[in-house]
């Protein structure tokens, strides 16, 4: 008896397995851009922690005898050059590793600062409407009718360029989205049953702001700085591009784009890796925020 009682707790056991991996495997299915998406920010994430220990070389190290090597998976030395080498003989692959971490750091900082002062303003700005709403708006009116480019050239021409004025220059660019969908979102939420319900009981207005307010728009922040950092990485690399970014010899996809352009014709593997690369991180992040959106958003919702 007690055979047939095993058999009976195994068997629902077995067939609740299954339906879970087929649940699995149906969930997937549907949200087929949200987990390439997450692959590929997995992958980016990892080189960008493991740089150190991926690299073969020192990314800024110069050997001039391997100046313009071809990628090639053998070497007469101790370790081949998998990309090649730029002018310098710096090795590429080497050099794409900690670009990248370079620009995960930077583009993630930018949001963080950006995301945290568009949001509180954007709450301010639509909880008190009548006050200081018009006035936040109007500022972030005046950002979007100033170019990109031209903050980044005024911020760079009067404090010159490091990480942290990257960092400022992307957070200055980035704060307006973030106010105006948490402007639009405060307007829309306020007027719920529940936040005047929570005002009738004596809530404060900051745990209203922040407890049943914000907390109902964090979907669709979510989304939005999910996407902008696919923006902020292409951002970013124009600016290292024209000489606004990073500066050398610390390592940027922006920078190594600008150097290959020079050489295309005889070295194309110096702008191609570093192309590629940039393609591949704001692909996946692009994959990632379309895959958010669909489960963040019950009317794109499948099924």
């Amino acid at each position: 008896m007690s055979t047939v009682v095993s058999d009976g707790d195994t068997r629902p056991q077995r067939g609740s397995m299954a339906r879970g991996l087929t649940g699995a495997v149906h969930w997937v299915g549907e949200h087929k851009s949200l987990v390439a998406g997450a692959g590929i920010l997995v992958v980016v994430v990892l080189v960008a922690v493991f740089a150190p220990i991926l690299a073969p070389r020192d990314p800024i190290e110069q050997d001039l005898f391997n100046r313009l090597q071809r990628p090639s998976l053998s070497s007469e030395g101790d370790t081949p050059f998998l990309l090649g080498t730029d002018g310098f003989g710096r090795d590429i692959f080497s050099r794409i590793l900690y670009a990248t971490r370079v620009s995960f750091i930077v583009v993630i900082s930018a949001i963080a600062v950006s995301g945290t002062a568009g949001i509180l303003l954007g709450l301010v700005a639509g909880y008190y409407e009548a006050k200081v709403g018009t006035i936040i708006m109007r500022l972030a009116d005046m950002q979007m009718a100033l170019p990109p480019i031209l903050l980044a050239v005024t911020v760079i021409a009067v404090f010159g360029t490091s990480l942290a004025n990257l960092v400022i220059v992307l957070a200055l660019s980035g704060w307006v989205t973030y106010t105006r969908i948490t402007y639009s979102e405060t307007l829309s939420i306020k007027q719920m049953e529940y936040v005047t319900a929570a005002r009738a009981v004596g809530a404060s207005d900051l745990r209203i702001m922040l407890r049943h307010i914000l907390r109902n728009a964090f979907g669709a922040l979510i989304v939005v700085a999910t996407l902008q950092v696919g923006s902020l990485i292409l951002f970013e690399a124009a600016l290292s591009f024209l000489g606004l970014g990073v500066p050398p010899p610390t390592p940027s996809l922006g920078s190594m784009l600008s150097e290959g352009r020079n050489v295309l014709a005889v070295a194309p593997w110096l702008a191609t890796f570093p192309g590629m690369t940039i393609v591949f991180m704001v692909l996946g992040i692009n994959y990632l925020g379309s895959g958010l959106r669909e489960i963040l958003d019950p009317r794109l919702r499948i099924g």
